[in-house]
């Protein structure tokens, strides 16, 4: 029943405000006429700002509160900030844009041929864009000298850049991989989306701040690196958590999706309105014939 549910909000959403799916063209030039195309990106650079300015000031170590805080009660914070302004945020642009807010998720997409070239291409430029204002608010908002390093990632002492490699790629492996699942629409829902994904960024952060500052998005961390002008291992930031999300994205079309080769939600759901029909005709006649002979017996 809940994939039944799942399947009926979609199509009243597409008749709604008509079908905006991905044309499954690589290159869909017909796009970038859309209003919804740059609705989308607006909604993408807002998001990615807000996000690094919530999620980055969570790491900020304002004075008069460094006294009480101790090193987990500041890892706890950071972790549930980020995850939870994802979550905030993916409920508040995700009808819009997907609520991507992370090149690598959008990387991902396009390469499951879920988005366009063009659509992706914009997204990052948008993402991008998005955490470099965020990072200058953020550095205007807080005080000398802590804005002097706005939350900016790097690897931990005696951490290699290998070690550190090897993290955000599975970080961010795990975090796509969970994005992949929650919002396929043919599979059924165990939750809200926008929670899972969270609750996600939370545990990648709780697993592995310690080694790279968990970033698992290269827009974020530019944001920090361009308003800090930091740039140590910065590639890390980059290359691993798009091979992540690329990984992510050709595991899940190959090994992980159980949809593949099977009927889809529409199919399904005609073949058991077609064999509940068949199902319910006789029960129907045998009732009413039993209430014509129990009339007749009165």
């Amino acid at each position: 029943m809940e994939a039944l549910f799942v399947h009926v909000a979609n199509k009243l959403e597409s008749i709604r405000f008509g079908n905006n799916a991905a044309s499954g063209k690589l290159l869909d030039v017909s796009e970038v006429k859309s209003i919804q195309l740059w609705r989308a990106v607006a909604a993408e650079f807002l998001a990615q700002a807000l996000f690094v300015i919530l999620g980055c000031a969570s790491a900020m170590q304002i004075p008069a509160s460094t006294a009480t805080t101790t090193d987990t009660a500041q890892l706890l914070k950071i972790a549930f900030c980020f995850g939870l302004s994802i979550m905030a945020l993916i409920q508040m642009i995700g009808h819009v844009s997907g609520g991507h807010i992370n090149p690598a998720v959008t990387i991902a997409m396009a390469v499951a041929m879920k988005i366009s070239i063009i659509r992706a291409f914009l997204y990052v430029v948008a993402q991008i864009l998005g955490a470099i204002v965020g990072g200058f608010i953020l550095k205007g908002l807080t005080l000398s000298p802590q804005n002097k390093n706005l939350a900016v990632t790097g690897l931990s002492d005696g951490v290699t850049q290998a070690q550190g490699f090897g993290m955000e790629l599975i970080l961010t492996f795990v975090l796509v991989t969970v994005i992949f699942g929650t919002t396929d629409p043919n599979r059924a829902s165990f939750g809200s989306p926008a929670l899972l994904i969270g609750l996600t960024v939370t545990v990648g952060h709780l697993a592995g701040i310690q080694y790279t500052g968990s970033s698992m998005n290269p827009s974020r961390s530019l944001g920090s690196a361009v308003a800090s002008d930091k740039w140590d291992d910065h590639w890390i930031y980059w290359i691993a958590p798009i091979a992540g999300g690329v990984l992510s994205s050709l595991t899940y079309k190959f090994i992980l999706n159980p949809y593949k080769g099977v009927i889809n939600m529409e199919e399904a759901i005609t073949k058991l309105n077609s064999k509940e029909a068949s199902l319910g005709a006789p029960g129907t006649n045998s009732t009413t014939s039993g209430n014509k002979s129990e009339s007749t017996h009165m």
